[in-house]
């Protein structure tokens, strides 16, 4: 997954432009600017309760086209120091991406950072949309002899799945520790890594960090999956040339942080007050705009689409206000 997706030369974030209609698929800044903007009046809300710390870093881990951050800082330019005290820091690997961020917040100053151990230590205000999907992960499948990991060879000249040697453990998480004789269950040790550089720097100088994501609690199953022209993929089929990406186990990355909250997405919009800026921005538009807008609005919100299969999860500290959202 990392070589297909962050090659310098053959990588499918390093060679292309994956968003939008001209990509291979659509992230929920692109579907709608009031993705953004609740996301964006979140942050500033927890800010606020925290005190309004200043400095502060304000980051997105894999900003994509920079929507989510330009929609963050349009939303919040109201609110008195959120600006001014605001150090923004973007988490990006992709030199191709880099730039078209830098067109999208052009007027802004952020910088850019290759990896999140190397975000300031200060307090942090963080959103990751469709982040952690995208790190690689490794499979196991737990048969009559133990645990054995899935691999990928060569058979024929294709690519193929095969199985190593019996190991003498899987991973220590609590999908592993639970898992019945013939379940495969995929172990994402860098999601964990990036997600607890951020429990950490909240955990020592307060903050808050949203982790918006497909996937559930506990996961076990096989979720690879490989997206292309918009449509479902063979994982194998076209290394390089597709997005890769797996669900997201919320359970240990939970577990990083002192304190959390989890729900769905649809439910944390809806507490946020999407329904009320949906209702407001449709007053101003007829026709096909509507129609569009009420599409974008259902997207992201309703239960058989964005709005159950995706979750977010609250990082904060120990004995700070509730996540906005979630109270």
């Amino acid at each position: 997954m990392a070589e297909c997706l962050l090659h310098p030369v053959h990588g499918y974030y390093t060679t292309r432009e994956p968003f939008g209609t001209k990509g291979d698929f659509t992230t929920a800044p692109e579907i709608s600017q009031m993705f953004g903007e609740l996301f964006g009046l979140a942050l500033a809300q927890a800010w606020l309760d925290r005190g309004s710390p200043a400095p502060f870093t304000l980051a997105e881990l894999g900003p994509g086209r920079g929507t989510l951050m330009a929609d963050i800082r349009r939303v919040t330019k109201a609110v008195p120091g959120f600006h001014a005290a605001a150090r923004i820091t973007l988490v990006e690997a992709s030199p191709r991406l880099r730039e078209v961020q830098a067109k999208t917040l052009a007027g802004q100053t952020p910088t850019w950072i290759d990896r999140a151990e190397d975000l300031p230590e200060a307090p942090l205000f963080l959103v990751a949309n469709e982040f952690l999907d995208a790190l690689p992960i490794r499979q196991f499948q737990h048969g009559p002899q133990g645990w054995q990991e899935r691999l990928i060879g060569l058979r024929d000249g294709a690519l193929t799945f095969g199985l190593s040697a019996p190991l003498p453990q899987g991973p220590d998480t609590p999908a592993f520790r639970h898992a019945a004789e013939g379940v495969l269950v995929e172990d994402n040790l860098p999601a964990r890594v990036v997600a607890a550089e951020v429990a950490t720097r909240i955990a020592r100088h307060g903050g808050i960090a949203y982790w918006i994501d497909y996937g559930g609690w506990r996961s076990q199953g096989d979720t690879l999956q490989a997206l292309r022209q918009h449509a479902p993929d063979d994982p194998l089929a076209h290394p390089g040339a597709a997005d890769l990406t797996a669900h997201v186990d919320f359970e240990p990355i939970a577990a990083l942080s002192p304190a959390f909250a989890w729900d769905t997405q649809g439910a944390v919009l809806a507490r946020l007050g999407i329904d009320a800026r949906a209702k407001r921005l449709a007053c101003s538009l007829t026709g096909a705009a509507l129609e569009s807008h009420q599409a974008a609005h259902r997207r992201l919100t309703h239960p058989e689409e964005m709005g159950s299969v995706f979750k977010v999860l609250a990082m904060t500290s120990t004995g700070a206000p509730p996540p906005p959202g979630f109270a």
